[in-house]
């Protein structure tokens, strides 16, 4: 088998990372991929050929990349051109009610007292230390891990690192966890709104995602050329590693061998043997034998009342007034409890508006390349929805808060829920996998190793979990999972491995 490819089913960052990585070993590796593009959800929109990213919009934790890119023997710099952005979001309330937070932590403290008192900026500082505490705390035993447990978490890092762990309160929410630091609700819902960065409720999940805090304080660059550049530099870096990569190309079925993967058809009803397969998808197209019944027990299906929040997103190429936009911006809705309560069955009557003007890097002078998001439950695998009134409801928000848009709906491309679940099937369109609600919801996301020998599984809803950091992490712990199933699996073996392997 060590003479057949190893193949990888998706072009998602996870599937790219783990591409290059294994590349990176002098592997033979086919990437798959069924769209024409490489990205997944870091896709390219096109309106009047002005390029518009269609999903992430955020770049973040660049050490992950950084070492990614090492190992692959070239450096991000190389690849990408990337600006830390000075202003990491602009957020506004409406009735002038603005906010804007910075990399530089003392002027987004100064900024907070100005916006909401002293007092409050102090409440600042003190969330943002436990944020970074959070974050040091959960890097190495659990974002960093191939399949932590509550007790190896609990365990794998010493006495420290176990009484560092056991100032982290794992019944606790995110919204009782901001509300613990911040009296002024403003503040509360700009905190609180972290839950969505992984499509769930503030008010049911866990504390610990306070952590995002830390991470954006640590860093946020705007990519030129939009997100889908980062795909595409991976892309890059695969092929001159050696790799082949085909598009418009999908896996049909799995090939087991004495229960190992030993070849995959496609939907070209082509025979391709291979030595390992990872699936770079949503864990409930597995579950749901979209790659056959041989793997379908592989991994468990996440119930629709578990599934992550989904989203109507607006691509549009338009030129706005008023409101002065950074590259990032949020206009929030009045009351967020109501809007997560509607949310739970349908669609929010006053949304949450997110707005990335990709172009707000530089002077704009006309029509300006935007993404409109507002949450959405994953209800995409239901009859087709009617979303004329949350766009009303969206344009209403927006006009409140300052922005006026000239609308053109000739110049706007909709993606709601039932878009993304025939981009990512069997998801509903669920865009981050499971929810992030309980304290066990990390736990139960699957790992990079199945039970199946040779069968191997990244992507957002795998853990770590969703985010584009986390899903380059995932490709990671599945390429380097793979490489030591392979040590241990040799006839004379060189030793245990434990914690992990270097990848260079």
């Amino acid at each position: 088998m060590r003479n057949k490819p190893i193949i990888i089913a998706g072009a998602g960052i996870g599937g790219l990372s783990a591409a290059c990585l294994l590349a990176a070993r002098g592997e033979e590796v086919l990437l798959i991929e069924r769209q024409a593009a490489p990205g997944g959800k870091m896709r390219h929109i096109n309106i009047d050929g002005a390029l518009i990213d269609g999903g992430p919009t955020v770049f973040t934790m660049r050490y992950i990349f950084d070492a990614i890119f090492a190992e692959a023997g070239t450096t991000l710099e190389a690849e990408l051109g990337l600006k830390p952005l000075s202003v990491l979001a602009r957020h506004s309330w409406g009735h002038g009610a603005e906010l804007d937070l910075f990399a530089d932590l003392k002027q987004s403290a100064d900024a907070i007292a100005q916006f909401a008192g002293p007092d409050e900026a102090n409440h600042f500082l003190s969330f943002q230390a436990e944020s970074r505490r959070v974050f040091n705390a959960l890097k190495k035993p659990f974002i960093e891990s191939q399949r932590p447990t509550p007790f190896s978490l609990a365990t794998s890092s010493g006495i420290s690192g176990m009484l560092e762990l056991m100032r982290i309160n794992p019944f606790e929410t995110l919204w009782s966890a901001v509300s613990r630091h911040f009296k002024d609700p403003r503040l509360r819902q700009l905190y609180g709104r972290y839950a969505t960065y992984c499509g769930s409720s503030p008010f049911e999940a866990v504390a610990t995602l306070m952590l995002i805090a830390h991470v954006e304080q640590d860093g946020v660059w705007s990519v030129e050329g939009g997100m889908h550049a980062v795909a595409r530099a991976f892309e890059r870096v695969f092929l001159r590693l050696g790799g082949t990569i085909r598009y418009g190309l999908s896996v049909s079925d799995v090939e087991l061998h004495h229960g190992s993967v030993s070849a995959i058809a496609t939907s070209e009803s082509e025979r391709i043997e291979c030595s390992d397969l990872i699936i770079n998808a949503d864990v409930n197209a597995v579950a749901s034998g979209l790659f056959g019944p041989s793997v379908q027990h592989a991994a468990r299906a996440v119930p629709a009342k578990a599934r992550s929040l989904s989203a109507i997103t607006w691509a549009a190429h338009l030129t706005t007034h008023g409101f002065p936009l950074e590259h990032h911006n949020v206009f929030f809705s009045s009351d967020y409890k109501k809007e997560f309560d509607e949310l739970a069955t349908g669609y929010p009557s006053d949304p949450t508006v997110y707005i990335c003007a990709q172009d707000r890097t530089e002077k704009v002078d006309g029509p300006e390349r935007l993404l409109i998001l507002v949450n959405s439950p994953a209800n995409g695998d239901d009859a087709p929805q009617a979303h004329q009134k949350i766009e009303m409801a969206m344009r209403l928000k927006l006009a409140h808060c300052g922005l006026k848009i000239d609308w053109d709906d000739t110049r706007i491309v909709t993606t709601p829920p039932s878009g993304f679940a025939d981009l990512f099937p069997a998801t509903g369109g669920a865009i981050y996998g499971r929810a992030s609600h309980g304290w066990l919801a990390s736990f139960q996301r699957a790992a990079a190793k199945t039970k199946i020998p040779g069968l191997y599984l990244a992507g957002g809803s795998a853990h770590p979990g969703p985010g584009v950091p986390m899903a380059a992490m995932s490709g990671r712990l599945a390429a380097e999972s793979l490489m030591v199933q392979r040590v241990s699996t040799r006839k004379f073996h060189r030793g245990a491995i434990t914690g992990g392997i270097s990848m260079r």
